[in-house]
């Protein structure tokens, strides 16, 4: 029963043996599950799932509690479980996702945090380390105080559009309420993302048309290309005006009237980029959202993936969890109107692209994601190939 429940899973490891003599070879995943979102060690069990066993399982038991405690700081929470498949002995080693992270593998002058990629535990990179820094401390990118004082930038922007979606104005109070500066004066890095000047190098977008199916050259397979830096609120109203200019609105007549048939829904096109620009991750260096769009599609890709560790693609949309990067952010496009807080956003990209005229299945929004990136794509309900 064990193994038929494991048999498709991404957060389960096996080992035909306990590795004595280089622990770190399973320690890391140890680590790599706890800085994640979990995972089972399953000792005696091969790669192909095959039940091997293990000649002395209570030894094999004392040794890998013995091990975690010893190298694995802080100590994760784990539960080391014996069980007998097909009269052959075997241990699970249940870890939970932790709170104190970072998670780190110390032995042998080594003191490495892993996280866990696919079917692979490997040293984390810089940015994800620091989230998980953030992560541990019970802090997130956005609400880190800056060196910036309020005073010194203005947000016309912010306090207009405010009051245009919400019909109430942006008190001075607000700023430390929402967030965006501290009782000091100093902007959080939220602040510092909605200023109308751009001190942010990473808030930049990249939209490119291009011609055909596939990317080329800029030069010479680019329709239309842009780059946009700046305030959250201005980058929004950019990309969807790119898109916008770069995507047709065909008609047809009907016996009742004119029936429009946009390419693309444009309420799913805003909660795309909003998406995009409230959960990307900060801290990648020299990263932006871009927007690339061909005769079929639009892709709209982010730094980042999904927060907490989990692939969008092996999850049911439709019972995700609100895991929010910038919490700060995000609550402050909730009060504007942009967004909503239940985590619902990409269920109502799928549902608003199933409203347009003309739409099946095959044009469902697709999206996938890995350890540093997410993407959507939206399909063109009016492309001729489909």
């Amino acid at each position: 029963m064990i193994l038929s429940l494991i048999a498709e899973a991404t957060e389960y490891e096996f080992k035909s043996e306990l590795e004595r003599g280089k622990p770190v070879s399973w320690l890391k995943s140890v680590g790599a599950f706890a800085n994640g979102i979990g995972g089972t060690l399953f000792f005696g069990v091969g790669n192909d799932s095959r039940v091997i066993g293990l000649a002395d399982a209570q030894s094999d038991a004392e040794f890998i509690s013995d091990r975690i405690k010893a190298r694995i700081t802080p100590l994760p929470d784990f539960i080391l479980t014996p069980h007998s498949e097909c009269g052959k002995d075997i241990l699970a080693l249940v870890v939970k996702a932790g709170r104190s992270t970072p998670y780190y593998y110390s032995a042998d002058g080594i003191k490495r945090a892993y996280i866990r990629i696919g079917s692979e535990s490997v040293p984390a990179p810089d940015h994800i380390l620091n989230e998980l820094i953030l992560k541990g401390g019970n802090r997130t990118f956005d609400s880190i105080v800056t060196e910036y004082k309020k005073d010194d930038y203005s947000f016309t922007l912010l306090e207009a559009t405010y009051l245009q979606r919400s019909r109430l104005r942006f008190e001075p109070t607000d700023y430390v309420s929402f967030g965006l500066a501290n009782g000091d004066g100093y902007l959080t890095r939220a602040g510092s993302l909605l200023t109308d000047q751009h001190i942010v190098y990473n808030s930049r977008l990249f939209c490119t048309r291009w011609s055909g199916l596939r990317k080329g050259s800029i030069f010479d397979d680019a329709l239309d290309d842009k780059e946009y830096e700046g305030n959250l609120i201005y980058l929004l109203g950019s990309g969807r005006d790119f898109i916008k200019n770069n995507t047709k609105v065909r008609f047809v007549k009907e016996a009742m009237g004119r029936v429009d048939k946009p390419d693309y829904a444009e309420r799913a096109v805003t909660e795309c980029l909003v998406n995009a620009l409230i959960h990307r991750d900060y801290l990648i260096l020299g990263s932006e959202i871009h927007i690339d769009i061909y005769d079929d599609r639009v892709e709209i890709s982010s730094p980042g993936g999904m927060y907490g560790g989990k692939m969008i693609q092996e999850l049911d949309i439709e019972r995700l969890k609100s895991e929010r990067r910038n919490p700060n952010i995000a609550d402050l496009f909730h009060r504007m109107k942009y967004m909503e807080r239940r985590g619902s956003g990409l269920e109502k990209i799928v549902n608003e692209t199933k409203k347009l005229p003309g739409y099946s299945e095959r044009f469902q929004p697709e999206f996938y994601s890995t350890s540093s990136s997410f993407t959507v794509v939206l399909k063109n309900v009016n492309y001729p190939g489909a």
